[in-house]
Order: structure tokens, then C-alpha cells, then sequence
């Protein structure tokens, strides 16, 4: 009977870490990363600057 409950929750553990894991991979993948609404390139308009 002991190796039966063993075996169960060694089945529970492995299904809820395997939930787990799936939940924080869709979570890193999910978030998104820190971009500076920086241009990389400037032009000049006709008119302005001197």
C-alpha cells in the first residue's frame, strides 16, 4: 500500500510542477521588454533649426 501512495503523489508532484513550469514559460514569454521610445535616427525639416 506504501508504494501505491508513493506513487501517486510522485504522479501529483511531477503534474503540478509540470503546470508549473508551463505557466512560467507562457509568462516569460508573454512579457515584454523594456524599449526606449528613443529614435536611433533625427532629420531636420525644412524650416526649423538655424
Amino acid at each position: 500500500m506504501s508504494r501505491l501512495l508513493a506513487a501517486a503523489i510522485t504522479v501529483v508532484a511531477a503534474a503540478a510542477l509540470a503546470v508549473g513550469a508551463a505557466l512560467g514559460i507562457v509568462a516569460l514569454l508573454d512579457a515584454t521588454p523594456d524599449q526606449p521610445n528613443t529614435p536611433l535616427i533625427t532629420y531636420e525639416q525644412a524650416g526649423q533649426g538655424s
